[in-house]
């Protein structure tokens, strides 16, 4: 959430964002509003003080012996002036924390300028795609002809875009979760957590999947709670409203959870296989960090996240986002794509993002330097550290052999009792 004072003093970058982004804002409500709310705020002020001295006055005169009903009167009035504009203040208050509450966050000036995905920049090309002396399967096909994946049992358990996997699938999915959880823990300093797969309200606006997005979300009927979209949100909210030491930054999480997701807006895209489910699993990367340093932890971020591809030797690219495809709140996100033979194209297997203090303000997230007063927000990070479905996919993809079986990565045959290869 921006603050109202920036908002203010940086009208002009705030609107250029707003159209960069192509969000439609009312920032005449927004500023008409923060005025009167001002102007209640001084006026308060005002009639508190002048009731502090009126009340004093009326001690003095009954200490002098003399009569105080003048001064009593003049006291309810002003009471009664405080009690109708307290009301008035916390509706401006209210208004303003509404509009605030839809103002997307401010793209770095490292962003680079657009309308949507189309214009995303490409950083680089990691690792070269696999060729095949014959035509590969999607990773739908090849699942189903191993049987270690099932959509249409997973619909009659549940509906449309739910996976079932069996034998070896299953295990590569865990493998996986297990594999990556490692590598970030052991290799790259995070600590593992594991969270809650049910948040509350709060939660979800403190990390700003609510109240704008809540069609993509699932809510448990009777309850005010939701599952976890992402275990950026559980994790992040670890801290909310807390002040951490100086010392103890950077704080790096890892976690494990499933994620729920409705998809709302993306009916008939990308209904087939493992790339875009009502429900999979992620592990991912949230820090918290001080803001000087939050641009160099995304570039390490980012990295920690690529060690997983390299590691599997999966053909990959980097792109950076720009203003018409950033995230809601989002200062600067960097994709990964993943190669998918069958497609023939690069499909996104992780962000990487920094929210800068959007999400620390929302939720209270502090910190306190040492030996000085005060305390500042913290800047927060997350990166999907990877989404394991989509490594599914991209691995039976890009390892799959002309008999259909499918190699599994020298990295990961560990993790799978030395498994080499998946078999009909």
């Amino acid at each position: 959430m921006l603050e109202i004072k920036y908002i203010r003093n940086n009208l002009p970058v705030v609107e250029k964002c707003l159209g960069e982004r192509n969000v439609d804002i009312d920032l005449d409500a927004l500023l008409s509003a923060d005025e009167k709310r001002r102007t209640v705020i001084r006026e308060l002020e005002n009639l508190r003080h002048q009731r502090n001295t009126v009340s004093d006055e009326i001690a003095a005169l009954k200490k002098a012996g003399k009569n105080a009903d003048e001064k009593v009167a003049d006291m309810r009035t002003v009471s009664a002036r405080i009690k109708t504009l307290d009301p008035e203040r916390i509706q401006y208050e209210n208004e303003i924390r509404t509009i605030l509450m839809e103002i997307p966050n401010i793209p770095h000036e490292t962003v680079p300028a657009g309308n949507d995905e189309s214009d995303n920049t490409v950083v680089k090309k990691v690792g070269e795609p696999p060729v095949f002396d014959f035509s590969p399967l999607a990773h739908w096909d090849t699942g189903k002809a191993l049987g270690i994946l099932d959509f249409d049992r997973a619909a009659r358990i549940t509906g449309a875009r739910f996976p079932l996997y069996f034998g070896a699938g299953a295990r590569l999915e865990r493998a996986l979760i297990n594999f990556m959880l490692d590598i970030h823990t052991r290799d790259h300093g995070y600590k593992e957590v594991l969270p809650p797969f049910i948040v509350n309200r709060d939660s979800l606006t403190h990390t700003g999947q609510l109240p704008k997005f809540s069609e993509d979300l699932f809510k448990l009927e009777g309850w005010d709670y939701y599952l976890v979209p992402t275990a950026e949100v559980p994790v992040t909210n670890i801290h909310h409203s807390e002040t951490i030491p100086e010392k103890d930054l950077p704080v790096l999480y890892t976690a494990y959870t499933p994620c729920f997701r409705s998809e709302a807006g993306s009916y008939g895209k990308d209904t087939r296989g493992l790339i875009r489910q009502h429900q999979f699993n992620k592990v991912e990367l949230v820090q918290f960090v001080k803001p000087e340093t939050s641009y160099q932890q995304l570039e390490l971020l980012l990295g920690h996240a690529e060690t997983i591809l390299k590691k599997l030797e999966l053909p990959y690219q980097v792109i950076t986002l720009c203003t018409g495809d950033l995230g809601f709140s989002a200062a600067k996100t960097y994709d990964i794509e993943v190669w998918m033979p069958a497609q023939d194209t690069y499909r996104e297997i992780s962000s990487c993002s920094n929210f800068e203090s959007f999400q620390a303000r929302r939720g209270n997230i502090r910190f306190k330097r040492a030996k000085e007063k005060g305390t500042e927000l913290v800047h927060t990070l997350n990166g999907s550290g990877l989404a394991v479905g989509r490594t599914v996919a991209a691995i039976l993809e890009n390892y799959q052999q002309s008999d259909g079986s499918v190699l599994i990565p020298t990295a990961l045959q560990p993790y799978m009792d030395n498994l080499e290869r998946i078999t009909r």
